[in-house]
């Protein structure tokens, strides 16, 4: 009797744990947005194991990465969208919120154990909301040539005074330091400026106090930062004027510079040079200040609030945010993402490790303006660009990076 009476007990344990759906014996079935049409087979599969453990079954259906956003604004607007989706950070995804199509899943427990307040800002609404899961984040950090480093007797550098020194040795012997060049308009700010920032400007404390106004970027640190960028410029490759993103890998990956700063999506491009010995570090902070490293959220995971299975969606997404689902998703992920979730996982594959392993010890953040200033964007490429070219000072260039500022925070009074 007690062991049929312990049996009941159990049953009625694991109906209270199943969705009302599968109590009434329906297949659960939900779809599954993205821009990751790479990744259709590893992500399927992780969505499989998930349906073996909960019986909801949920298709992965990608959209071809430069028409996500619009065809999911789309789907959305037509009451067609994805139950789950994969979510872009900061405005484009608020924009979804405020406009009603994205879940508050602020209840969600594991988001406030498991998470910093810095992953969660990348995707939190004006009223503090959480709409979406911190899925995955990439660094931007510096590759180095092993080789080049053992030939001329140099070790990875301690301070970005080190790094320079580094840099007038290789080009004193003919060896070209760097392989950025400006001609992408891109990289020469995301990957090497916003990299260096946070070892200047400190992390997501300090970084608010700029959004407020109560530091301007004309003020000591952002004049310093661009100092050092400027001395970093004399190190680019002859010719960097005519040197894009695509260009930059393979001048490195060839052996024709030393160290290229980067982002670490680039990391399996490298896989197409087997002779070459790959290190990397982190872009180092200046002697005395604190060390910091942008590590940016790239992307979450969010759910429809017009979805017809509210709660089987609010499932996969506390799965997704516990240890347990991070893992999983951490296997699955393409070389040079790493999780945001802030608890030891297991990546495979020692590169991978040595990238997340930078992050240890130094103050994280996002891309500088990627929060409040993206309109700063395109001055602030011109002003690098013309630095790096020698047409103007780190002086006059925080000026006017500090008049724009300005300029973003009047038009929000």
């Amino acid at each position: 009797m007690k062991k049929l009476t312990a049996i009941f007990v159990a049953i009625l344990i694991l109906m209270t744990l199943m969705p009302m759906s599968a109590l009434a014996g329906e297949a659960v079935k939900l779809t599954m947005g993205s821009w990751r049409s790479d990744d259709t087979t590893q992500v399927q599969a992780l969505l499989d194991e998930y349906k073996e453990m909960t019986g909801v079954e949920i298709t992965f259906a990608p959209t071809v990465p430069a028409q996500y956003n619009a065809t999911l604004r789309l789907q959305l607007d037509n009451g067609t969208g994805p139950d789950l989706m994969y979510s872009r950070t900061f405005a484009t995804s608020k924009e979804l919120y405020d406009a009603g199509f994205l879940m508050d899943i602020s209840d969600i427990p594991a988001l406030a154990e498991n998470f910093t307040p810095a992953s969660l800002e990348a995707f939190q609404a004006d009223d503090g909301a959480i709409y979406a899961v911190p899925y995955a984040a990439v660094s931007q950090i510096v590759y180095y040539n092993k080789a080049i480093f053992s030939e001329n007797d140099l070790e990875v550098p301690a301070t970005f005074e080190d790094l320079l020194k580094i840099g007038q040795t290789l080009k004193d012997k003919g060896v070209e330091p760097f392989a950025n060049g400006i001609a992408s308009n891109w990289d020469i700010l995301e990957c090497v400026f916003l990299g260096m920032l946070p070892n200047y400007v400190g992390g997501a404390a300090n970084r608010a106090l700029y959004e407020t106004g109560e530091k301007k970027m004309n003020d000591e640190a952002f004049v310093k930062a661009l100092s050092d960028f400027a001395a970093l410029s004399k190190f680019l490759p002859e010719g960097f004027e005519a040197i894009n993103n695509e260009d930059g890998p393979a001048m490195f990956g060839i052996g024709r510079a030393a160290m290229f700063i980067d982002g670490s999506w680039t990391v399996g491009m490298f896989d197409d040079y087997p002779d070459l010995e790959l290190g990397v570090f982190a872009i180092p902070a200046p002697e005395g200040n604190e060390p910091g490293l942008c590590f940016h959220s790239d992307m979450g995971m969010a759910g429809n609030t017009a979805t017809k299975h509210p709660e089987e969606v609010k499932d996969f997404l506390a799965w997704f945010a516990s240890a347990e689902g991070a893992q999983e998703a951490a296997n699955l992920l393409p070389g040079g993402f790493y999780p945001m979730i802030n608890l030891p996982l297991t990546l495979s594959g020692e590169m991978a490790q040595s990238i997340l392993a930078l992050n240890e010890g130094k103050e994280l953040d996002f891309r500088f303006i990627w929060k409040d200033f993206m309109d700063m964007y395109t001055i602030m490429v011109d002003n690098l660009n013309a630095i790096a070219r020698g047409e103007t000072t780190p002086e006059a260039a925080a000026e006017a990076f500090a008049a724009a500022q300005e300029e973003i925070l009047a038009a929000k009074k």
